[in-house]
């Protein structure tokens, strides 16, 4: 067993600390941005020059500041199901069965998750929006009990969408801030006298679609003010701008709904004994090499982390970081047995510490990955299977499948459609064309200007073209991540290298796309049209 069973009245010790057992059993609170990558005032300040500076996030720059900022943290998975799965379980996605998949996805519940292994041990638990799974269905084998916590609406996860209709744009801000403490305060008050908690806040206002111009409307970005800062695989133009400043908006939203969190938390007295942190699953949607991409635009992420008690504040630390890492933290700090399948290993060692930058030596890297996304995103319905390992200063990828189209088939690209559709189709109907690309204004300006202009051709081959079999990107002189050196022979050892080790890793975890004959994830019911038969009967229809 790794970890002690914490029983009451005894002590459990890690790092050189003790920590009081039972009813001092840490609280949980965990607030999860659907799509909201690496953007927050805090990291502007150590990191100038980027999309952050015009990002205002004081809620989580005091998280960072009276805890740990980290600087690398990565998701196992660029796509929201598979990424909530290797969460949830504290294991790479590919062991997680169907979990793996967006669409199709179907969670195990033979597979230990921390919120349940919490809630036998005495936790109470509960959820506000989104998470995906576990469920807590009355056979689960660890424990089942009602989890959602959403009596006081859902509007948050439209934030924009519900503020720009309001006369008073700050009253429609307050309205739903109101509803986070409401649903916040009746988790609360569901709990029995001094039972610990552990609590997951998953709004989904940062995933499209949000409202074009809401960033300068609702928060005062102006777009222009990234002009020079957007990223080298992006377009520097007004509307990339603007849907960035957009984006961050909505980060901004969800910031101040963290803060309504860390209220509630200072008015019972317990703030400074729960641990608080704050991430995100996985990078921007609707821009090219963001989400549903292994660039560090797609799984690079903002992670912060307080706990006073235990946790020495205003660190700055550059270990890797995988999110799965955070089911075994979350499980050995509230003294439960960590389970031998996940894969992940607890950042305990490393928040208890005192030190800053490199603290465990052993964090030099991060293993990503990615299957099926979207069903329909390709004619076959075939998932575009990658893997790639990140270090401090190189990034490799493995494209499995180098003949299928990344962000899934579109005019000229596998089908038969003559004509690129509209801009209104390509801002609104991810389906319409390259499926695994949220639609978007972005999607749209880059579908419709680029393909055809020789001076701006690079841009789209970057969203939708097809990848070799080997990328690898030296971050040092290109941190954009665009000149793929691969076939480079001065690079060829560092190479031949970090292959040896992704596939090592992939072997040794039982990654199905690299044992047997690496063709599970390219069967039903991993790969198959969604809504066909998958052995599953489909639900009635409402009436």
């Amino acid at each position: 067993m790794r970890n002690l069973i914490l029983l009451a009245g005894c002590l459990v010790t890690f790092a050189g600390q003790s920590l009081l057992a039972a009813d001092q059993r840490p609280n949980i609170v965990f607030a999860f941005a659907d799509d909201w990558g690496r953007y927050a005032s805090a990291y502007a300040a150590i990191e100038p020059g980027g999309l952050s500076d015009i990002i205002k996030t004081p809620n989580f720059d005091r998280v960072a500041k009276e805890g740990v900022l980290f600087t690398n943290a990565f998701v196992n998975a660029p796509s929201c199901t598979p990424c909530r799965s290797s969460l949830l379980s504290g294991q790479y996605f590919w062991r997680t069965g169907q979990g793996a998949i967006l669409q199709g996805a179907v969670w195990d519940l033979k597979i230990p998750s921390y919120p349940l292994i919490l809630q036998q041990a005495g936790y109470h638990i509960g959820h506000t929006y989104k998470v995906w799974s576990p469920g807590t269905p009355a056979n689960a084998p660890y424990g089942g009990a009602p989890t959602a916590y959403v009596k006081r609406g859902s509007r948050f996860n439209g934030f924009s969408q519900f503020v720009s209709k309001q006369d008073d744009i700050e009253a429609g801000k307050q309205t739903l801030l109101d509803e986070v403490r409401g649903n916040f305060t009746d988790f609360l008050a569901d709990r029995k006298d001094d039972e610990p908690f552990c609590y997951w806040f998953g709004p989904t206002n940062v995933h499209r679609k949000w409202i074009q111009g809401s960033g300068k409307k609702l928060w005062g970005l102006n777009p222009d003010d990234l002009k020079g800062k957007v990223p080298r695989f992006l377009p520097d133009e007004h509307i990339v701008r603007e849907d960035l400043a957009d984006f961050m908006g909505e980060a901004m939203a969800f910031d101040l709904g963290l803060g309504v969190l860390l209220e509630e938390l200072e008015k019972t007295g317990e703030l400074d004994n729960t641990i608080v942190v704050v991430s995100g699953d996985h990078g921007a949607p609707g821009f090219p090499n963001g989400k549903c991409n292994l660039y560090d635009f797609g799984t690079h992420v903002a992670l912060a982390v307080r706990w006073p008690k235990n946790v020495p504040g205003n660190r700055i630390v550059h270990d890797f970081v995988s999110l799965p890492d955070l089911a075994a933290t979350f499980v050995e700090a509230a003294g439960a047995e960590v389970p031998d399948v996940m894969t992940g290993k607890s950042l305990l060692p490393v928040l208890t510490s005192d030190k800053s930058g490199v603290v465990d030596q052993s964090r030099d890297a991060v293993i990503t990955g990615r299957e099926r996304h979207v069903a329909k995103a390709r004619t076959d319905w075939m998932p575009y299977p990658q893997r790639a390992i990140r270090t401090k200063n190189f990034l490799y990828i493995r494209n499995f499948k180098p003949d299928r189209w990344p962000m899934g088939t579109g005019p000229g690209y596998g089908t038969d459609a003559a004509d690129m559709p509209t801009f209104e189709a390509l801002r609104e109907d991810t389906f319409c064309a390259f499926g695994d690309l949220d639609a978007s204004p972005t999607k749209a300006w880059v579908a419709l200007n680029c393909e055809k202009d020789p001076s701006k051709r690079k841009y789209f081959d970057i969203a939708f073209g097809l990848r070799p079999a080997e990328e690898l990107y030296d971050l040092k002189v290109d941190p954009d991540q665009v000149y793929n050196v691969a076939t480079a022979e001065r690079y060829a050892e560092i190479k031949n290298d970090l292959s040896e080790r992704l596939m090592k890793t992939l072997k040794e975890t039982g990654d199905p796309r690299v044992t047997g004959d690496g063709t599970t994830f390219d069967k039903p019911p991993f790969a198959t049209e969604w809504n066909k038969p998958t052995g599953r009967k489909p639900k009635p229809k409402a009436k």
